[in-house]
């Protein structure tokens, strides 16, 4: 009798366990099918192309991944996506779409390396130039957001297109501030100033990967924890499903949609001033990654989760890193990789059509 009352315990942990296993490979196999579906379609350009894919993504490993100094790369270019990544993950599980990354980057990118670069030569100790880089890339983010989270908040106007409008409005600003205010004049390039090597962001475990990458993630596990386990997470995951309920529950939209709009662009201000103080050391008149565009469909193939962000970053680095080479070895074009990611995204789309008709069909069922 005892035997089998904790035999009928046991059954339903087992059955919960199972359960959970079975949503835990559900939610992976809905993530991975569209990056395998994306490299066999990009595989199939190469083709095209007189290019062997299985020649060109083993290359793309061996020098993304297989080698020191690749990996090292791999892990230094994470440190600024992860960040734009935390970025995103903010405002898209509010149901907000900040897509002013780029300029809210660059603008960071540039008062970061004009402030510190004088603090350095002023003879400031390393750690106060650093702090106050970062600080300031962070803030000029922010202040950069205002503008579209205002006009959402009490306009309810787009944020889509002022945030569009005021990232090519930040791209402009910060090449007009590299080329006319922040100038080195030593240079005949313009570019702002050049921060020495030896006070850049330390790197880690005597390697050449910049501590850049720490930030970064612990950025993405703040945020993802932010979101998933505090009242204020809760607060915006409810305006993010269902405002109507959040005003009927007395939550103040306006003053949390700007609350979203600072804390998103802090941290792509943030990323920016982590590239130029821990890996560029200033800043180039013309110079725009584009980071903030190639992450969004990393955080939706994620599915605004920060750990799986982290994962899909990683991946997406490695390509970066590896198709540089492969550019150069193979006669592939450089941006290839960002061909990779537009084909992704569009994969995102048709596979979470398909789980939506997948839901309604069980639902009517």
């Amino acid at each position: 009798m005892s035997s089998q009352s904790e035999g009928a315990r046991m059954t339903p942990g087992r059955g919960s366990a199972l359960v959970r296993l079975k949503h835990v490979l559900a939610q992976a196999g809905w993530s991975v099918g569209p990056v395998i579906i994306a490299l066999l379609i990009t595989g199939g350009l190469l083709l095209l192309m007189g290019v062997n894919p299985l020649e060109y993504y083993g290359f793309i490993l061996r020098k993304g991944l297989l080698t020191p100094v690749g990996f090292q790369a791999t892990l230094t270019r994470m440190g600024p996506l992860l960040l734009i990544g935390a970025s995103l993950i903010v405002a898209f599980r509010a149901g907000l779409w900040n897509l002013g990354g780029d300029g809210q980057f660059l603008l960071g990118a540039v008062l970061a390396s004009a402030l510190a670069a004088p603090l350095d030569s002023l003879g400031s100790p390393v750690w106060l130039t650093l702090t106050a880089g970062l600080a300031v890339g962070a803030v000029m983010g922010a202040l950069w957001s205002l503008l579209p989270a205002m006009l959402k908040a009490w306009q309810d106007i787009n944020e889509i297109i002022t945030s569009l409008m005021m990232s090519f409005l930040g791209v402009s600003l910060a090449n007009v501030l590299v080329k006319l205010v922040f100038f080195d004049t030593g240079t005949t390039v313009p570019e702002t100033r050049t921060l020495p090597y030896e006070h850049r962001l330390p790197s880690l475990f005597g390697t050449n990967i910049s501590s850049g990458l720490l930030i970064g993630l612990a950025a993405v596990i703040a945020v993802h924890a932010l979101m998933t386990r505090t009242a204020f997470g809760l607060q915006l995951r409810t305006i993010g499903a269902n405002p109507r309920a959040a005003i009927h529950a007395g939550l103040p939209l306006g003053l949390l949609t700007v609350a979203v709009f600072a804390l998103s662009s802090a941290l792509a201000g943030l990323a920016g001033a982590v590239e130029v103080l821990g890996i560029e050391g200033n800043v180039r008149a013309d110079w725009n990654p584009a980071y903030s565009l190639v992450v969004v469909p990393l955080v939706f193939l994620a599915r605004f989760n920060g750990y799986g962000t982290i994962a899909f970053v990683f991946i997406f680095s490695v390509l970066s890193i590896g198709s540089e080479s492969a550019a150069r070895r193979m006669g592939v074009p450089n941006h290839f990789t960002l061909v990779t990611v537009a084909i992704l995204l569009l994969v995102i789309a048709l596979t979470d059509m398909a789980a939506q008709r997948r839901r309604n069909r069980g639902g009517s069922e």
